[in-house]
């Protein structure tokens, strides 16, 4: 299934690219010159979460921003499960493919996890990273585990897939920005029906199938990633990630970590503080 649906340039002013992964047909922007940075987005975002820190970063570095599969403007291909694992997968193909090299890589949310294990497996073409309002281990959270387990319910699953729950209501309801009409046109016609939202279904699900890749990013990452220059922007008024619950583990996994508190920010921390995140990695990241 392909997404019909062309962004406002106003908005969104960047050149389309394609790649023909293993698994289907991804969307992808390549900004900039300069050292590469592979931006990593969330549920039930795209690239178009990280169009204010790609306009402000492109001077400076190369900024790649892709859509996973069933997501954005990629491919809604038969047979794809929707699962972590595949999506680190995906995007592993498409760093490859691209040839970054000296990269560092930004994920939030579900991005975390991915980013996290495309980097593990190309650690020595790893610059650092840059992570904020996520994780990488096996969740012992009492609450993250409610959410996916009442998310994974039929109920909620056709809430999900037949009235847009989460970009209609989880989302704004995690963001300290009211977005404009036009904005939340860009999240919801990258998610026009029940079909295109499978992908978005399934991560709440992921937040406990995905344990086996969990476990092993939570081994893998402070072996081959402890000794990279790491930045935390942590949005602090985010009840699902908070603070004090997830920075520690942060700092202790990257101990080279310097940590940038958003006083404002909820969870979309990209659409809360775009500004203060684009000068921080210019800051930590100087080419």
């Amino acid at each position: 299934m392909e997404i019909d649906f062309s962004p406002d340039r106003s908005l969104y002013p960047f050149e389309s690219r394609w790649f023909a992964s293993s698994r289907g047909r991804v969307h992808y922007i390549d900004e900039g010159a300069g050292p590469p940075l592979l931006l990593c987005h969330g549920n039930p975002t795209w690239s178009f979460l990280y169009r204010h820190i790609v306009r402000a970063l492109r001077d400076r570095f190369r900024c790649v921003a892709i859509d996973y599969l069933g997501f954005g403007l990629s491919e809604r291909p038969e047979g794809y499960g929707y699962t972590i694992d595949e999506h680190a997968g995906v995007v592993g193909e498409l760093v490859d493919d691209l040839a970054l090299e000296g990269f560092v890589v930004m994920g939030q949310d579900w991005g975390g996890p991915i980013g996290t294990a495309v980097a593990v497996d190309r650690a020595d073409r790893v610059r650092g990273l840059v992570l904020g309002n996520t994780w990488f281990w096996p969740t012992e959270s009492l609450s993250m585990q409610a959410f996916s387990r009442i998310m994974s319910s039929g109920p909620l699953q056709r809430m999900i897939l037949e009235r847009n729950l989460f970009v209609e209501r989880l989302m704004p309801a995690a963001m300290a920005r009211k977005l404009t009409p036009q904005e939340m046109d860009h999240y919801r016609k990258a998610q026009p029906s029940p079909e295109a939202r499978r992908g978005v279904a399934e991560m709440p699900r992921q937040i406990l199938a995905a344990r086996p890749l969990l476990e092993r990013l939570s081994r893998q990452a402070p072996e081959r990633l402890g000794d990279k220059p790491a930045l935390l922007v942590w949005g602090m008024k985010d009840l699902g990630f908070r603070p004090k619950s997830f920075l520690p583990r942060m700092r202790s996994t990257f101990p080279d970590n310097e940590v940038v508190e958003l006083p404002r920010a909820k969870h979309y921390i990209q659409e809360d503080a775009p500004d203060e995140i684009a000068a921080a990695i210019g800051r930590r990241f100087r080419p």
